[in-house]
């Protein structure tokens, strides 16, 4: 199953200090912690918290309520066509996450509210990539088109490199590099994975760390494959079971199980 953060830099020195707390607690899984920190007043603070509780429902497939009260806010304090848009991108990320987590079918409002993000946002914005991004996981895993999504994370690909967006970088590396392993191409899918892995680790992206390095070693052989997983177990471990989805993938078979 194939899974994203949203889109984000991460810290740098010059970040300030609210923001540089948001990041740290987003990126050891604690978004409710750093949801709690932005108080929904404007636009933009809005959205940020609707984003973060989003991005858990994704990592956690909890906290459902919170995240479509939240955009609610967003969506209404939204007034200019770049909020609305990027309010929308959200509502289709939420959507889509409910669809492929079985909570309820939602995939034609998923693709319904993207459509209506590519209206308001321009082509070449920063929040283009993202939303390119995102219509690509669509492609990928509710229609079931590889090639339509290949084409959406390149766009993507390109837009996170043109407005140096690294986290999102790391997610197109990642799904592309997913699109390669299924078509057998080793090299590449090893690569993108590697890249991956690279910028969450530079990033300190604790949450999206375990998944990649799981990723890798799908690539890799014995012994390094069983290094990687066993890190991966290691951090999951630390983030209290988060994914939830990639702690059921990597749980040890039950004594007595049959063998897949």
């Amino acid at each position: 199953m194939a899974h994203t953060a949203m889109s984000g830099n991460g810290t740098t020195a010059g970040d300030d200090p609210l923001q540089t707390a948001v990041w740290r607690l987003r990126s050891r899984a604690c978004w409710v912690d750093a949801a709690a920190l932005l108080t929904p007043v404007t636009p933009a603070t809005a959205l940020q918290r609707a984003s973060l509780l989003v991005e858990r429902c994704l990592y956690t497939e909890a906290g459902w309520e919170e995240a479509e009260d939240a955009l609610r806010t967003a969506e209404a304090l939204a007034d200019s066509d770049d909020e609305r848009g990027a309010a929308a991108c959200e509502r289709g990320y939420l959507a889509y996450a409910a669809t492929l987590f079985g909570v309820r079918d939602r995939a034609d409002e998923a693709r319904a509210a993207l459509g209506r993000a590519a209206a308001l946002i321009p082509p070449g914005a920063a929040a283009r990539a993202l939303l390119d991004f995102r219509r690509g996981l669509i492609a990928e895993n509710l229609t079931r088109s590889p090639q339509s999504a290949r084409a959406a994370y390149r766009r993507a690909h390109a837009g996170a490199t043109a407005h140096a967006d690294p986290l999102l970088l790391s997610g197109t590396w990642r799904h592309l590099a997913g699109l390669a392993l299924r078509e057998g191409e080793l090299a590449e899918a090893r690569h993108g994975f590697a890249e991956s892995l690279r910028i969450r680790e530079e990033l300190g992206y604790l949450v999206g760390t375990a998944p990649a390095l799981v990723s890798l070693a799908d690539t890799e052989t014995d012994p390094e494959a069983s290094r990687l997983r066993e890190e991966a177990r290691r951090l999951l471990r630390l983030l209290g079971g988060v994914p939830t989805w990639l702690s059921r993938q990597l749980a040890p078979p039950a004594p007595g199980a049959a063998p897949a």
